[in-house]
Formats: C-alpha cells, sequence, structure tokens
C-alpha cells in the first residue's frame, strides 16, 4: 500500500457540543434567499468544516430540520449554530450591530478579487453574504455592505455554484 487512507476513527472528529465551545473564528455565513435545501446542507458542511461561528439562513432558504439539508450537510446542521430571518436585511442589520464587516460575496463594479485585491485582516469579525443560485446578492443588500468580493474565474462562465464559492470564500478567510 502506497498510502493508506485514515479511518474515520483517526481523523479527530469534535462533537456538536464540542464544536460549540470552539474559540470564536470571527466568521459568519449568510444565505440570502438560497432556494436548494442541499446548496443549504453543503454551506452547513462546509461551515463545520471551517470551525464557522454560525450561518444565518434568509428569506425562502430552507431550514433545519429538513431531510434534504441533512443529505448534504451530514449532522453538521446539528453543530454549527443556525439563526432564521424572514428577511437578509434585518440579519445585515443585526451583524452590523455587532461590528462584523459585511461583504458580499458578488461581482460588482467595484468588488474586490479574492486572494489578489481582499486579505483578511486579524481581529476583525466578517459576515459573508451569498445570494441566490439565480439572482445573487439582492442589490440592497449589496448596497448595504461594506465591501463586495468577487472570486477570480478564467472560464466562459463566470459563475459558480453558491455551495462551491461557500468553499472557495471561506477556505481563502481561514487558511
Amino acid at each position: 500500500m502506497k498510502d493508506r487512507k485514515l479511518l474515520n476513527i483517526e481523523l479527530g472528529r469534535i462533537s456538536a457540543a464540542e464544536y460549540k465551545e470552539l474559540p470564536p473564528s470571527g466568521l459568519v455565513v449568510v444565505l440570502d434567499n438560497i432556494r436548494s435545501a442541499h446548496n443549504v446542507g453543503s454551506a452547513f458542511r462546509t461551515a463545520d468544516s471551517f470551525g464557522i461561528d454560525k450561518v444565518f439562513l434568509c428569506g425562502i432558504s430552507a431550514v433545519p430540520p429538513s431531510a434534504e439539508i441533512r443529505k448534504s450537510a451530514l449532522g453538521a446542521e446539528d453543530a454549527v449554530p443556525w439563526e432564521h430571518f424572514d428577511d437578509t436585511m434585518e440579519a445585515v442589520a443585526a451583524l452590523r450591530g455587532q461590528g462584523y464587516t459585511l461583504v458580499a460575496v458578488e461581482q460588482t463594479v467595484h468588488s474586490q478579487k479574492l486572494g489578489a485585491d481582499f486579505r483578511r485582516e486579524p481581529g476583525r469579525k466578517y459576515a459573508l453574504i451569498f445570494g441566490n443560485e439565480v439572482y445573487g446578492v439582492r442589490q440592497d443588500v449589496v448596497d448595504a455592505c461594506d465591501l463586495s468580493l468577487e472570486i477570480p474565474q478564467y472560464g466562459t462562465k463566470h459563475s459558480l455554484n453558491v455551495s462551491v464559492s461557500v468553499g472557495v470564500v471561506l477556505w481563502e478567510m481561514v487558511r
């Protein structure tokens, strides 16, 4: 055997209760009207992987308990704290009041390129807002944010699935 895969028991996974005791990362994810419960579940699983503090589910975004969320989250929705807001602007106002820098992950006229123009500042709290699969982050939400962050892309589509975007941005924010 050239390189043995680790067994699940060798990975040192923590429990959902232990997850809630992790030191704060200073990062939260806001899902702005994500229509697919599978994308919501994937966001939970990715948030769990990177030790994110909380997921905010807004508007039409599915909320736990949900069989569809669980299918892709694999139980991460039990570990990562979450909260639902009827409207994303309510979450934006609450997070601004808690001292978060509000970041729309969206392609805009003045968006900063992830990894090139933008670097996370240590000690600063960030709320990363990801938008609907078709329409992206609502314009009023973009307008309320402190900045827009764009994932550099080089192909023909210039868009990624929202769950992929969550993974790319969180990886860059925690590395």
